[in-house]
């Protein structure tokens, strides 16, 4: 097992080619033949029509399983269709191992319907920091990656999140109202403000990527599964951005934070969101 910071540090320096290979394989073996060529048998709903996972789900992440495990002895995986069908697994975020946190296919429900906006999602976490993340949208072959103190990337360039510009809406993505509890309902309804522009939120992990681009100024999310999140966190905090619950803490992996929370461009934005936010508290 893996002792020290410092050999993971060595093992990215070293591997993280092997996992952005083994990202691109998964999706271009198991996720990219079934887009748009889904049968209906390869489709199941979880909790509810808005929660779907496919074959493709299940295929890539035990792939990715097998494969990011091999590349780091002592590490372990929780993949979100590992922990649905156990959701015992999801403690090992809290283990002192290295966890790799799966998300095969970010954005089942558009994968499902045909539309590009979706994406698979890594991330190499320890005692709840998050060390390094993938960000892999196979249907537009862009691959964002970051390491802490290292930078985030998209294809090799270097991203900056930068600030929303002054006059201008804040954009921000939010929650779907079906996965959002009746306070946090009224928290989200303090974004509907003068000089805020909120929309429905896609693929979590692609917002993610849009707020480090600078594309996209904040997000708004109810819920704190740590696959949805984890590589976007990472990838904002290195182009500039920061993350802040309705506390005004830092959001933590391991859970028990104040919801919904934010990520933004920069800290002076996303202590605006979390102000509206707490604004629309009952």
């Amino acid at each position: 097992m893996i002792e020290e910071t410092e050999t993971i540090d060595e093992f990215l320096a070293h591997h993280s080619t092997d996992v952005e290979e083994a990202v691109r394989k998964a999706a271009a073996a198991e996720i990219m033949p079934r887009f748009r060529q889904l049968a209906d048998d390869e489709v199941a709903q979880k909790s509810g029509p808005h929660d779907l996972v496919t074959d493709a789900d299940r295929n890539a992440e035990l792939y990715l399983t097998d494969v990011l495990g091999s590349l780091l002895p002592g590490s372990v995986v929780v993949g979100e269709e590992a922990v649905d069908a156990d959701p015992a697994a999801y403690d090992a975020i809290r283990g002192d191992a290295p966890v790799w946190i799966v998300d095969p296919i970010d954005g089942t429900r558009q994968f499902v319907h045909g539309d590009d906006g979706f994406c698979t999602l890594v991330a190499l976490a320890r005692h709840g920091v998050v060390l390094a993340s993938w960000t892999y949208a196979p249907a537009r072959d862009q691959l964002a990656t970051a390491v802490r103190g290292g930078g985030a990337f998209l294809d090799g360039e270097r991203l900056f999140a930068g600030r929303p510009e002054p006059g201008r809406d804040l954009t921000v993505a939010t929650s779907h109202p079906d996965y959002t509890t009746d306070e946090q309902k009224h928290a989200l309804l303090g974004l509907w403000a003068d000089g805020v522009a909120p929309r429905a939120c896609g693929s979590a992990g692609l917002e993610y990527l849009a707020v480090a681009r600078g594309t996209l100024d904040a997000t708004a999310f109810s819920w704190e599964l740590a696959w949805d999140h984890a590589a976007g966190l990472l990838l904002v905090e290195e182009a500039g951005g920061a993350h802040l619950t309705l506390t005004g803490e830092p959001f933590r992996l391991a859970g028990g934070n104040a919801l919904p929370f934010t990520t933004a461009r920069d800290a002076t934005t996303a202590r605006r969101v979390v102000t509206l936010l707490s604004n629309g508290r009952p």
